[in-house]
């Protein structure tokens, strides 16, 4: 790959010009920690940058920041908050769901109120969560909480588009306002599987085990939506009365549904969950569902007081702590490694 570094913003601009050619990997890179003078310049010519290629960057840059916490595209983000193009402004603001200034919180709440597009005012009333999940551990301020708690509350009691409105629930989910439990109970029991399916998120935020009888019922549910959600907020509750049923769900015939089965008895562990991702580690054919055994098996470690030792980190760890402890611990992962092992023989 191209040195990033080397690259110049004039090769830069004839890249994302060029419609009839992917943009490389390298110049991705070259967009992260941008210094106003770069930024300045990119301004100069974001409006030749045709639309289909402006989302595919920003898609891109979504992607990027989440698996890779060192690049910084916040500068870049920013100024496509501004884009005429909706579905780019929306990318933009999913792509700063970490950014923290108070000056982005304004915006958001600013987007949220004015946006036309409702896929953007979705967007930002989902990032205005974060916001919520800050004034909960005391790291916002409580009048700035409150304000952000009102006008989501006021967003979801409006009519505003749906999409609109189920993002809201979904940033109440952290709130401890009271009025929230009752709008949750309220989608929960709307006869809407999209409302219903965000009352499961916000549950799953809550971190109120109040609610678990209800995600535990919709386990059941025929539609995958629902079921997907209720076995995600299962996992963020640790649910272990879901245990059973998400044992079973490892086999749904819904894709997305089994990955969040996986996920989220990870999260709650106990009888049987080893085992069954043992089980599945050897047997399953869908990469997907490998890919994700490892960071499950990672953090049902974590979850059971086992420490957080990965499958490929086994050998890195043993140069590090030799003393019998962590010599018995290993020996509980000696299947694990095998598998590896047959794998690489393959």
């Amino acid at each position: 790959m191209k040195d990033p570094a080397q690259i110049t913003l004039t090769q830069l601009k004839r890249a994302l010009l060029d419609e009839d050619t992917p943009l490389p990997a390298a110049y991705l890179y070259r967009l992260s920690d941008l210094n106003d003078q770069d930024l300045n310049e990119i301004k100069s010519f974001w409006s030749e940058i045709p639309v289909w290629r402006k989302q595919a960057l920003m898609e891109d840059i979504e992607e990027m920041s989440e698996n890779d916490s060192l690049l910084s595209y916040e500068n870049l983000s920013l100024f496509a908050l501004n884009d005429e193009d909706a579905r780019v402004r929306e990318l933009a603001i999913r792509s700063l769901f970490f950014y923290e200034e108070n000056s982005y919180l304004d915006t958001l709440l600013e987007m949220l109120e004015k946006d036309l597009a409702p896929n953007v005012r979705a967007a930002a009333a989902f990032a205005l969560g974060h916001f919520v999940f800050l004034g909960e551990i005391d790291e916002l301020a409580e009048g700035r909480l409150h304000e952000i708690e009102d006008r989501l509350i006021r967003t979801f009691t409006s009519d505003d588009a749906l999409i609109v409105r189920r993002s809201a629930l979904e940033a109440l989910g952290y709130s401890s306002r009271p009025e929230v439990e009752t709008f949750m109970r309220e989608a929960y029991y709307s006869g809407n599987k999209e409302l219903i399916a965000s009352s499961l998120f916000a549950m799953g935020r809550s971190a109120n085990s109040e609610y678990v009888s209800l995600v535990e019922a919709m386990l059941e549910n025929e539609d995958p939506i629902i079921r997907y959600e209720a076995a995600r907020a299962a996992g963020e509750l640790e649910a272990a009365t879901c245990r059973s049923r998400l044992l079973e769900m490892v086999d749904d015939p819904d894709l997305d549904v089994r990955l969040a089965a996986i996920w989220s008895l990870s999260q709650i562990g106990g009888e049987g969950v080893m085992e069954k991702f043992i089980d599945l580690y050897e047997n399953t054919e869908d990469d997907e569902i490998f890919d994700l055994l490892e960071d499950a098996m990672d953090n049902l470690a974590f979850t059971e007081g086992e420490g957080f030792f990965g499958l490929l980190d086994v050998d890195q760890m043993l140069k590090k702590d030799e003393d019998d402890e962590f010599e018995d611990y290993l020996e509980e992962w000696d299947d694990y490694t095998d598998l590896d092992d047959e794998e690489d023989e393959l």
